[in-house]
Protein backbone atom coordinates (compact mmCIF):
# COMPACT_ATOMS: atom_id res chain seq x y z
CA UNK A 1 0.00 0.00 0.00
CA UNK A 2 0.86 3.56 -0.31
CA UNK A 3 1.44 5.92 2.24
CA UNK A 4 0.40 9.55 2.24
CA UNK A 5 2.32 12.00 4.31
CA UNK A 6 0.08 14.90 5.51
CA UNK A 7 1.30 17.28 7.50
CA UNK A 8 2.50 21.05 7.36
CA UNK A 9 6.37 20.07 5.93
CA UNK A 10 8.75 22.29 4.94
CA UNK A 11 10.34 21.03 1.56
CA UNK A 12 14.20 22.30 0.77
CA UNK A 13 15.92 21.45 -2.36
CA UNK A 14 19.02 18.80 -2.95
CA UNK A 15 18.69 16.46 -5.50
CA UNK A 16 20.39 14.29 -7.76
CA UNK A 17 23.44 13.03 -6.96
CA UNK A 18 24.85 9.47 -5.66
CA UNK A 19 22.28 9.16 -2.75
CA UNK A 20 21.52 5.55 -4.20
CA UNK A 21 22.39 5.32 -7.78
CA UNK A 22 18.54 3.94 -8.14
CA UNK A 23 16.92 7.13 -6.99
CA UNK A 24 15.07 9.63 -9.40
CA UNK A 25 18.12 10.50 -11.67
CA UNK A 26 19.85 7.62 -11.00
CA UNK A 27 16.45 6.24 -12.59
CA UNK A 28 17.86 7.76 -15.74
CA UNK A 29 17.95 5.74 -19.00
CA UNK A 30 18.16 8.30 -22.32
CA UNK A 31 16.78 7.14 -25.43
CA UNK A 32 18.55 8.91 -28.32
CA UNK A 33 18.63 10.06 -31.79
CA UNK A 34 15.29 9.08 -33.87
CA UNK A 35 14.92 9.68 -37.44
CA UNK A 36 11.85 11.61 -37.98
CA UNK A 37 10.96 11.14 -41.90
CA UNK A 38 8.40 8.09 -42.81
CA UNK A 39 9.82 7.91 -46.46
CA UNK A 40 12.68 6.37 -45.73
CA UNK A 41 13.72 2.74 -46.55
CA UNK A 42 13.96 -0.08 -43.02
CA UNK A 43 17.37 -0.56 -43.62
CA UNK A 44 17.44 3.27 -43.43
CA UNK A 45 15.88 3.78 -40.31
CA UNK A 46 17.70 5.17 -37.71
CA UNK A 47 18.09 2.93 -34.44
CA UNK A 48 16.72 4.17 -31.35
CA UNK A 49 19.99 4.52 -28.90
CA UNK A 50 18.87 3.93 -25.03
CA UNK A 51 21.87 5.42 -22.89
CA UNK A 52 21.80 3.61 -19.47
CA UNK A 53 24.00 2.78 -16.57
CA UNK A 54 25.63 -0.67 -16.87
CA UNK A 55 24.49 -1.30 -13.27
CA UNK A 56 21.73 0.06 -12.07
CA UNK A 57 18.87 -2.24 -11.18
CA UNK A 58 15.98 -2.31 -10.78
CA UNK A 59 16.10 0.26 -13.78
CA UNK A 60 19.13 -0.97 -16.32
CA UNK A 61 21.92 -3.27 -16.56
CA UNK A 62 24.34 -4.41 -19.26
CA UNK A 63 22.73 -7.99 -18.46
CA UNK A 64 20.71 -9.05 -21.82
CA UNK A 65 18.92 -11.21 -19.89
CA UNK A 66 18.14 -8.96 -17.00
CA UNK A 67 17.95 -5.47 -19.01
CA UNK A 68 15.98 -3.45 -16.41
CA UNK A 69 12.66 -1.64 -16.05
CA UNK A 70 13.31 1.32 -17.93
CA UNK A 71 15.57 -0.35 -21.09
CA UNK A 72 12.74 -3.26 -21.50
CA UNK A 73 10.21 -0.02 -21.46
CA UNK A 74 12.88 1.59 -24.34
CA UNK A 75 12.91 -1.75 -26.15
CA UNK A 76 8.95 -1.75 -26.08
CA UNK A 77 8.85 2.06 -27.47
CA UNK A 78 11.04 1.33 -30.25
CA UNK A 79 9.05 -1.74 -30.94
CA UNK A 80 6.06 0.30 -31.21
CA UNK A 81 7.68 3.27 -33.12
CA UNK A 82 9.71 0.38 -35.61
CA UNK A 83 13.03 1.66 -34.80
CA UNK A 84 15.83 -1.04 -33.82
CA UNK A 85 17.37 -0.40 -30.32
CA UNK A 86 20.97 -0.10 -29.17
CA UNK A 87 22.49 1.10 -26.22
CA UNK A 88 25.28 4.00 -25.55
CA UNK A 89 26.50 3.23 -21.25
CA UNK A 90 26.75 5.93 -19.75
CA UNK A 91 26.95 6.10 -15.61
CA UNK A 92 24.44 8.10 -13.57
CA UNK A 93 26.14 9.40 -10.68
CA UNK A 94 24.79 12.52 -10.96
CA UNK A 95 21.58 14.13 -12.11
CA UNK A 96 21.42 17.81 -14.00
CA UNK A 97 24.52 17.40 -15.59
CA UNK A 98 23.55 14.60 -16.58
CA UNK A 99 21.14 15.66 -18.28
CA UNK A 100 22.78 19.23 -19.49
CA UNK A 101 25.30 16.91 -20.89
CA UNK A 102 23.31 14.08 -22.86
CA UNK A 103 19.77 15.30 -23.71
CA UNK A 104 20.62 19.24 -24.01
CA UNK A 105 24.36 18.48 -25.57
CA UNK A 106 22.07 16.73 -28.21
CA UNK A 107 24.02 13.34 -27.36
CA UNK A 108 20.20 11.74 -26.98
CA UNK A 109 16.89 12.87 -27.79
CA UNK A 110 15.00 11.71 -24.71
CA UNK A 111 15.97 10.62 -21.40
CA UNK A 112 13.45 8.31 -19.08
CA UNK A 113 12.78 8.65 -15.44
CA UNK A 114 12.86 12.48 -15.35
CA UNK A 115 10.66 13.88 -12.11
CA UNK A 116 7.55 14.83 -14.13
CA UNK A 117 7.60 19.13 -13.05
CA UNK A 118 7.81 22.36 -14.79
CA UNK A 119 10.14 23.27 -12.09
CA UNK A 120 12.84 20.97 -12.89
CA UNK A 121 14.93 22.25 -15.86
CA UNK A 122 12.18 23.90 -17.28
CA UNK A 123 11.64 25.62 -19.79
CA UNK A 124 14.37 23.92 -21.62
CA UNK A 125 13.34 19.95 -20.88
CA UNK A 126 9.42 19.18 -21.89
CA UNK A 127 8.11 15.99 -20.61
CA UNK A 128 6.14 13.25 -21.50
CA UNK A 129 3.11 11.38 -20.12
CA UNK A 130 3.56 9.89 -16.75
CA UNK A 131 5.26 6.29 -16.90
CA UNK A 132 5.80 5.71 -13.43
CA UNK A 133 5.75 6.73 -9.78
CA UNK A 134 8.81 6.23 -7.63
CA UNK A 135 8.73 6.92 -3.66
CA UNK A 136 10.15 5.83 -1.00
CA UNK A 137 9.06 3.51 0.90
CA UNK A 138 8.43 1.56 4.52
CA UNK A 139 9.83 -2.17 4.58
CA UNK A 140 8.10 -4.55 7.46
CA UNK A 141 7.50 -7.93 8.12
CA UNK A 142 3.82 -8.63 6.46
CA UNK A 143 2.34 -9.26 10.02
CA UNK A 144 3.59 -5.77 11.25
CA UNK A 145 0.61 -2.67 10.44
CA UNK A 146 1.99 0.98 10.17
CA UNK A 147 -0.45 3.87 9.14
CA UNK A 148 1.23 6.42 11.01
CA UNK A 149 4.22 8.11 12.35
CA UNK A 150 3.20 7.07 15.81
CA UNK A 151 3.21 3.43 14.77
CA UNK A 152 6.87 3.58 14.88
CA UNK A 153 7.39 4.27 17.97
CA UNK A 154 9.84 2.19 19.96
CA UNK A 155 10.69 0.74 17.32
CA UNK A 156 14.62 0.17 15.29
CA UNK A 157 14.21 1.80 11.88
CA UNK A 158 16.28 1.80 9.50
CA UNK A 159 17.22 4.97 7.81
CA UNK A 160 19.27 5.73 4.87
CA UNK A 161 22.23 8.37 5.43
CA UNK A 162 21.42 11.72 4.14
CA UNK A 163 17.96 11.16 3.23
CA UNK A 164 14.29 12.12 3.40
CA UNK A 165 13.32 9.65 5.93
CA UNK A 166 16.30 9.64 8.30
CA UNK A 167 14.90 13.49 8.00
CA UNK A 168 11.65 13.00 8.86
CA UNK A 169 12.58 10.90 11.94
CA UNK A 170 15.69 12.84 13.39
CA UNK A 171 13.87 14.56 16.08
CA UNK A 172 11.79 11.55 17.02
CA UNK A 173 13.34 10.40 20.25
CA UNK A 174 11.19 7.28 20.52
CA UNK A 175 12.21 6.07 17.16
CA UNK A 176 15.58 4.57 17.09
CA UNK A 177 17.48 4.75 13.85
CA UNK A 178 19.39 2.55 12.34
CA UNK A 179 21.46 4.19 9.72
CA UNK A 180 22.92 2.71 6.91
CA UNK A 181 24.42 3.90 3.89
CA UNK A 182 21.98 2.44 1.15
CA UNK A 183 18.96 0.66 0.39
CA UNK A 184 20.88 -2.95 0.26
CA UNK A 185 22.00 -2.47 3.65
CA UNK A 186 18.71 -1.13 5.33
CA UNK A 187 17.25 -4.26 4.05
CA UNK A 188 20.27 -6.22 5.38
CA UNK A 189 19.29 -4.61 8.50
CA UNK A 190 15.83 -5.70 8.67
CA UNK A 191 16.84 -9.62 7.32
CA UNK A 192 19.40 -9.55 10.35
CA UNK A 193 17.18 -8.43 12.92
CA UNK A 194 19.04 -5.22 13.57
CA UNK A 195 15.86 -3.02 12.49
CA UNK A 196 12.32 -4.11 12.78
CA UNK A 197 11.21 -1.71 9.53
CA UNK A 198 12.91 -0.39 6.85
CA UNK A 199 12.53 3.27 5.36
CA UNK A 200 14.16 3.46 2.12
CA UNK A 201 14.02 3.43 -1.55
CA UNK A 202 11.10 1.58 -2.69
CA UNK A 203 11.95 0.83 -5.96
CA UNK A 204 15.40 -0.77 -4.73
CA UNK A 205 13.54 -1.93 -1.55
CA UNK A 206 10.99 -4.04 -3.95
CA UNK A 207 13.59 -5.61 -6.42
CA UNK A 208 15.42 -6.80 -3.45
CA UNK A 209 12.83 -8.04 -1.93
CA UNK A 210 11.45 -10.16 -4.97
CA UNK A 211 15.08 -11.74 -6.11
CA UNK A 212 16.81 -11.80 -2.90
CA UNK A 213 13.78 -12.27 -0.10
CA UNK A 214 11.35 -14.51 -1.91
CA UNK A 215 9.06 -11.34 -1.51
CA UNK A 216 9.25 -12.48 2.57
CA UNK A 217 8.13 -8.47 2.96
CA UNK A 218 5.68 -5.93 2.84
CA UNK A 219 6.75 -2.70 0.91
CA UNK A 220 4.26 0.29 1.50
CA UNK A 221 5.38 3.77 -0.89
CA UNK A 222 4.88 6.80 1.03
CA UNK A 223 3.30 9.57 -1.09
CA UNK A 224 4.27 13.56 -0.21
CA UNK A 225 6.49 16.32 -0.85
CA UNK A 226 9.84 15.29 -0.70
CA UNK A 227 9.06 11.46 -0.94
CA UNK A 228 7.08 10.51 -4.29
CA UNK A 229 7.10 12.09 -7.24
CA UNK A 230 6.24 11.15 -10.96
CA UNK A 231 8.40 10.25 -13.50
CA UNK A 232 8.32 10.82 -17.39
CA UNK A 233 10.29 11.07 -20.56
CA UNK A 234 12.47 14.21 -20.59
CA UNK A 235 12.91 15.87 -24.13
CA UNK A 236 14.37 19.25 -25.41
CA UNK A 237 12.44 21.96 -25.75
CA UNK A 238 12.63 21.90 -29.47
CA UNK A 239 11.45 17.98 -29.27
CA UNK A 240 7.73 18.90 -29.74
CA UNK A 241 7.33 16.05 -32.57
CA UNK A 242 9.40 13.42 -31.19
CA UNK A 243 7.93 14.07 -27.32
CA UNK A 244 3.73 13.39 -29.01
CA UNK A 245 5.37 10.43 -31.22
CA UNK A 246 6.56 8.78 -28.02
CA UNK A 247 3.25 10.37 -26.27
CA UNK A 248 0.89 8.18 -28.56
CA UNK A 249 3.16 5.24 -28.30
CA UNK A 250 2.81 5.35 -24.33
CA UNK A 251 -1.06 5.69 -24.41
CA UNK A 252 -0.73 1.80 -25.87
CA UNK A 253 1.67 0.59 -23.42
CA UNK A 254 0.12 0.95 -19.80
CA UNK A 255 -0.43 -3.04 -19.43
CA UNK A 256 3.16 -3.40 -21.05
CA UNK A 257 4.51 -0.88 -18.60
CA UNK A 258 2.35 -2.18 -15.62
CA UNK A 259 3.87 -5.74 -16.01
CA UNK A 260 7.88 -4.71 -16.62
CA UNK A 261 6.95 -2.90 -13.09
CA UNK A 262 5.83 -6.13 -11.63
CA UNK A 263 8.76 -8.03 -13.28
CA UNK A 264 11.11 -6.08 -11.48
CA UNK A 265 9.47 -5.90 -8.17
CA UNK A 266 8.66 -2.37 -8.17
CA UNK A 267 5.81 -1.58 -5.41
CA UNK A 268 2.62 -1.38 -7.21
CA UNK A 269 0.62 -1.08 -3.51
CA UNK A 270 -2.24 1.10 -2.99
CA UNK A 271 -2.62 3.97 -1.01
CA UNK A 272 -3.08 4.45 2.71
CA UNK A 273 -2.35 8.09 4.81
CA UNK A 274 1.08 8.38 6.92
CA UNK A 275 0.34 11.59 10.00
CA UNK A 276 3.35 13.42 9.92
CA UNK A 277 3.23 15.81 12.70
CA UNK A 278 3.09 19.64 11.89
CA UNK A 279 6.31 20.16 14.21
CA UNK A 280 8.21 17.76 11.64
CA UNK A 281 11.60 18.41 10.46
CA UNK A 282 11.85 19.84 7.34
CA UNK A 283 12.08 17.60 4.52
CA UNK A 284 14.72 16.65 1.99
CA UNK A 285 13.72 16.57 -1.39
CA UNK A 286 15.36 13.13 -2.57
CA UNK A 287 18.95 13.32 -4.48
CA UNK A 288 17.29 12.34 -8.32
CA UNK A 289 14.07 15.27 -8.16
CA UNK A 290 16.68 17.94 -8.94
CA UNK A 291 15.65 21.55 -9.20
CA UNK A 292 17.49 25.03 -9.27
CA UNK A 293 19.17 25.49 -5.66
CA UNK A 294 19.72 29.00 -5.05
CA UNK A 295 23.26 30.64 -6.18
CA UNK A 296 25.44 30.39 -3.44
CA UNK A 297 27.28 33.49 -1.16
CA UNK A 298 30.26 34.89 -1.75
CA UNK A 299 32.30 34.38 1.48
CA UNK A 300 34.71 37.47 2.52
CA UNK A 301 36.55 34.59 4.72
CA UNK A 302 37.81 32.55 1.74
CA UNK A 303 41.39 34.97 1.96
CA UNK A 304 43.98 32.03 2.83
CA UNK A 305 47.39 31.49 0.74
CA UNK A 306 45.75 27.87 -0.36
CA UNK A 307 42.44 29.81 -1.43
CA UNK A 308 44.46 31.90 -3.28
CA UNK A 309 46.39 29.74 -4.87
CA UNK A 310 43.94 27.93 -6.39
CA UNK A 311 41.30 29.92 -7.22
CA UNK A 312 39.45 29.77 -10.38
CA UNK A 313 38.01 32.68 -12.90
CA UNK A 314 34.20 32.94 -12.36
CA UNK A 315 33.53 30.30 -14.44
CA UNK A 316 35.43 27.44 -13.31
CA UNK A 317 33.69 28.17 -9.67
CA UNK A 318 30.11 28.51 -10.75
CA UNK A 319 30.85 25.09 -12.76
CA UNK A 320 32.23 24.14 -9.82
CA UNK A 321 29.10 25.23 -7.61
CA UNK A 322 26.74 22.95 -10.47
CA UNK A 323 28.64 19.81 -10.38
CA UNK A 324 29.24 20.71 -6.20
CA UNK A 325 25.35 20.82 -6.35
CA UNK A 326 23.98 18.31 -8.83
CA UNK A 327 27.00 15.67 -6.97
CA UNK A 328 27.79 15.86 -3.29
CA UNK A 329 25.27 17.93 -1.79
CA UNK A 330 23.37 15.27 -0.81
CA UNK A 331 25.99 14.48 1.86
CA UNK A 332 27.74 17.73 2.05
CA UNK A 333 24.58 20.27 1.75
CA UNK A 334 23.33 22.60 -0.74
CA UNK A 335 26.01 25.50 -1.31
CA UNK A 336 28.19 23.32 1.36
CA UNK A 337 25.86 24.60 3.86
CA UNK A 338 26.32 21.46 6.37
CA UNK A 339 25.28 21.56 10.65
CA UNK A 340 27.45 18.59 10.69
CA UNK A 341 30.88 19.62 11.38
CA UNK A 342 32.66 16.47 10.53
CA UNK A 343 31.55 16.36 6.64
CA UNK A 344 31.86 20.46 6.84
CA UNK A 345 33.41 21.16 3.84
CA UNK A 346 33.13 25.26 4.92
CA UNK A 347 35.94 24.24 7.18
CA UNK A 348 38.34 22.22 4.88
CA UNK A 349 40.76 25.38 5.46
CA UNK A 350 40.50 25.36 9.27
CA UNK A 351 41.35 21.90 9.78
CA UNK A 352 43.95 20.88 7.13
CA UNK A 353 45.63 24.22 6.57
CA UNK A 354 48.28 23.99 4.14
CA UNK A 355 47.46 20.79 3.11
CA UNK A 356 43.74 21.57 2.70
CA UNK A 357 44.41 20.79 -1.15
CA UNK A 358 45.96 18.03 -1.11
CA UNK A 359 43.89 16.14 1.66
CA UNK A 360 40.66 17.42 -0.93
CA UNK A 361 42.46 16.07 -3.91
CA UNK A 362 43.27 12.52 -2.30
CA UNK A 363 39.83 12.36 -0.85
CA UNK A 364 37.58 12.68 -3.96
CA UNK A 365 40.73 10.32 -6.08
CA UNK A 366 40.67 7.67 -3.40
CA UNK A 367 37.58 8.22 -1.56
CA UNK A 368 37.16 7.28 2.09
CA UNK A 369 34.93 3.67 1.67
CA UNK A 370 34.95 3.29 5.72
CA UNK A 371 33.48 6.65 6.09
CA UNK A 372 30.95 5.98 3.26
CA UNK A 373 32.95 8.33 0.72
CA UNK A 374 33.22 6.66 -2.60
CA UNK A 375 35.93 7.39 -4.85
CA UNK A 376 35.23 9.92 -7.86
CA UNK A 377 38.30 9.28 -9.70
CA UNK A 378 36.46 7.18 -12.56
CA UNK A 379 33.26 9.34 -12.43
CA UNK A 380 34.32 12.77 -12.49
CA UNK A 381 37.56 14.69 -14.13
CA UNK A 382 40.23 16.50 -13.36
CA UNK A 383 38.64 19.71 -14.40
CA UNK A 384 35.56 18.95 -12.22
CA UNK A 385 37.87 18.27 -8.99
CA UNK A 386 39.53 21.74 -9.64
CA UNK A 387 36.34 23.40 -10.46
CA UNK A 388 34.70 22.14 -7.51
CA UNK A 389 37.84 23.03 -5.09
CA UNK A 390 37.94 26.79 -6.77
CA UNK A 391 34.28 26.66 -5.80
CA UNK A 392 35.02 25.37 -2.31
CA UNK A 393 37.58 28.38 -1.54
CA UNK A 394 34.73 31.01 -1.77
CA UNK A 395 32.46 29.36 1.07
CA UNK A 396 35.34 28.72 3.39
CA UNK A 397 34.58 29.93 7.41
CA UNK A 398 36.57 31.74 9.09
CA UNK A 399 38.63 31.06 12.51
CA UNK A 400 36.13 32.75 14.28
CA UNK A 401 32.52 31.40 12.55
CA UNK A 402 30.41 29.48 14.86
CA UNK A 403 30.58 27.06 12.33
Amino acid sequence: MSVNVTGNVKVSCCKFCVLLRASPLALITILAPVGASSSVDADDVKPLRLCADPTNLPYSSDDASEPGFYLEVGQAIGKALGRPVTYNWYKTYFGKRSVRVTLLGKQCDAMMGLPLSDDFMGPAVIFSRKISEQAYALVTAKELVVGSIEDLRGKRVAVQYQTTPQNLLALRDDIEKVTVMSPDEGMKALDVGTAEVAFVWGPTAGWLNKTQYQNRYKIRTIEGKGLSWDAAIGFAKTSVELRDQVDAVLLELDQTIGDLATKYGLPGDTSTRLLVSENSPSLLVPPTAATEVPSAPHSPSATSKDSKAHAGDSASIEEGREVFNSTCAHCHGTNAVQGERRIDLRRLQLRYGENARSTFWTTVHEGRPSKGMPAWKDVLTDEDFNNIYAYLTTVQASAGSAN
